[in-house]
């Protein structure tokens, strides 16, 4: 089968094309004859070598999420999921092939009248949406900021703050034209990058969902207000400055909180409830799957440099 793999980290130039033997199930697994592979920006993380002090190696296959058909299952795993359509997690690698192995405990089916491109720009990134905010403790009437909304986590985090009643939802984006497309997802307020301009924007929010992180994360923490909550979902911007916590230090009075989130914290069973409710709610049309491109997966360097070059609205898909 056709794969991409990171051959040197780096830029998107060091993933390549390659062939390997087509996986076998092991038990508890199942095999997916892939349709949509999603591009996460954690996959361009990794590319880049900055997380390999964590494991990652040159040669690994990039790639959290598929979806497709069950073409064959391991040992322990009903055959009724052969023939299936599914969306899968195949963890912090393993997607960007034709055929992807994924444990059973992470595989949804998909709603008949739901695109496998829209399973995969759901799925992972609508189940870190939901759960920051949960672990903000977010509740209705609450002011919230998504720094860097631009991308699908982003996008997915507007529409489930606004349809969970936030009495504000901003949003810093690179353009106004992006920002018009946010506020027809939900949010009320554009700023730019630095968190600055927005006629009539709160002054502060209750709740930061920051997945941009990188030096500029302390000024978004001056942004909270008293009893305010910063989580973290990510670091495209990469790591903030180790003394970031002097900014809370310094607004002690203020009572600041602030955390880091992984989807990987909550159980399969709750992610997989999750993911349910999400794919339905996009089946009727309630929540929005936004598809930047679909791509070959032998073009798997171009939808890198567009991620790298800041040009991408939702999630860049790729179709084997």
């Amino acid at each position: 089968m056709k794969a991409v793999a990171i051959k040197a980290f780096g830029g998107p130039e060091g993933l390549a094309v390659i062939d390997l033997p087509a996986p076998v199930p092991g038990a508890g697994q199942v095999l997916i004859a892939t349709e949509a592979i999603g591009v996460g920006g954690v996959d361009a993380v990794i590319r880049s070598g900055a997380l390999a002090a964590y494991g990652f190696t040159e040669g690994h296959i990039p790639g959290g999420e598929v979806a497709g058909t069950v073409i064959a299952v391991g040992d322990d795993v009903d055959t009724s999921w052969i023939g299936q359509r599914v969306w899968a997690s195949t963890g912090v690698g393993g997607g960007y092939v034709e055929q992807a192995v994924a444990p059973v405990e992470e595989i949804v089916p998909l709603p008949a009248d739901l695109s496998a491109v829209d399973a995969v720009t759901l799925g992972s990134s609508g189940v870190v949406a939901h759960f920051a905010l949960a672990h903000a403790h977010f509740a209705p009437g609450e002011s919230v900021l998504v720094r860097g909304a631009a991308g699908s986590i982003g996008i997915l985090a507007v529409q489930l703050a606004a349809r969970g009643g936030a009495g504000a939802v901003a949003v810093t984006t690179s353009s106004a034209e992006r920002g018009e497309r946010l506020r027809k997802l939900g949010a009320t307020h554009v700023l730019d990058r630095s968190g600055e301009g927005g006629e009539d924007a709160p002054t502060g929010y209750d709740i930061v969902i920051d997945v941009v992180a990188g030096p500029d994360l302390p000024s978004f923490l001056d942004r909270l207000n008293p009893n305010g909550r910063l989580v973290v979902v990510g670091v495209v911007g990469g790591q903030p400055p180790a003394d970031f916590g002097t900014t809370m230090m310094a607004a002690f009075r203020k009572s600041l909180s602030f955390a880091t989130f992984s989807a990987d914290t909550v159980a399969a069973s709750d992610r997989r409830a999750v993911r349910i409710e999400q794919f339905a709610a996009a089946e009727r049309d309630a929540l929005h799957a936004v598809v930047h491109e679909v791509l070959p997966l032998e073009q798997a360097v171009l939808a890198h440099r567009k991620m790298d070059a800041g040009e991408v609205f939702g999630r860049i898909v790729l179709t084997p």
